[in-house]
Order: C-alpha cells, then sequence, then structure tokens
C-alpha cells in the first residue's frame, strides 16, 4: 500500500508510561500517569490508552463526516466516543488492547447510522491500521 503524505508529526516520551511525553512542536506537553489499574500510582497524568482514544475519536468523526457527507447526510449534531481497554493477551502473555466506538447521530435512523459506521471504519486511517489487531465493537445511537 502506498500512502501519498501530506502531513507527518512526531513526539518523544521520556520514562515510559510515568515519565513525560511532548510533541515536536511543542503544543502537546504532557505527564505520563500509570493507572491504578495497571498497577501505577494513577495521578493527574494522562497515558497512551487515553491518548490513543483522543486520536482515534477525532479521526473516526471525521472519517464518519466525509462519509455522511457523500451520502447527502448531514451530521452536524454528531459526535463519536472511543473507549480503548488494555490487558493481557493469551496468545502471547503480553498486552493487548480492545476498541469500542460509539457514533451518536441524533434524526438519523438506525439502518442508515449503522451503513455510515461501517463505512467510515473501512475508512478511517486509525480504523485501518487497527483492523485485524485489534478488537472493535461498532455501535450507534440515533434517532
Amino acid at each position: 500500500m502506498a500512502v501519498d503524505v501530506r502531513y507527518k508529526t512526531s513526539a518523544t516520551a521520556w520514562g515510559g508510561r510515568q515519565g513525560k511525553a511532548k510533541s515536536h512542536d511543542g503544543k502537546l506537553d504532557i505527564y505520563l500517569t500509570t493507572p491504578v489499574e495497571l498497577g501505577g500510582p494513577g495521578g493527574d497524568g494522562t497515558n497512551p490508552e487515553q491518548l490513543f482514544a483522543l486520536g482515534y475519536a477525532g479521526c473516526f468523526h471525521s472519517a464518519l463526516k466525509l462519509v455522511a457527507r457523500s451520502k447527502g447526510v448531514d451530521l452536524t449534531d454528531s459526535a463519536v466516543s472511543v473507549e480503548v481497554g488494555i490487558g493481557l493477551d493469551d496468545s502471547d502473555g503480553g498486552f493487548g488492547l480492545t476498541v469500542a466506538i460509539e457514533a451518536e447521530m441524533p434524526g438519523i435512523n438506525e439502518a442508515l447510522a449503522l451503513e455510515l459506521v461501517e463505512l467510515a471504519h473501512q475508512t478511517c486511517p486509525y480504523s485501518k491500521a487497527t483492523m485485524g489487531n485489534i478488537k472493535v465493537t461498532l455501535t450507534v445511537t440515533s434517532e
């Protein structure tokens, strides 16, 4: 698969899950804290799963609006929530992720909403990158 790259970004992390991370342009400069559920101290910092959920939600919502627009559907009042789970992967003893995507599309009938979410899942770069690697659940809230 060839990709005509239009934008690149980068970030650096120091200290892993219990450290600091910063984007190359300085727009993100955050502390990372391991959640209590993963044996860490918790605290005010964020974690890679929260950052992944934020990025995936924003990207998926853009893909959803793109496919909706191509079908003449207005999603002005829509929203996308992404839940990311992390836990032990019994296939290799390491860690694995799960993703649950919920698209809220008030005023759109459920059949159309489901069609749009499926199309967005085929279009979203995050979905394409994780397809076959992470269990992803898609749901809609509509009408």
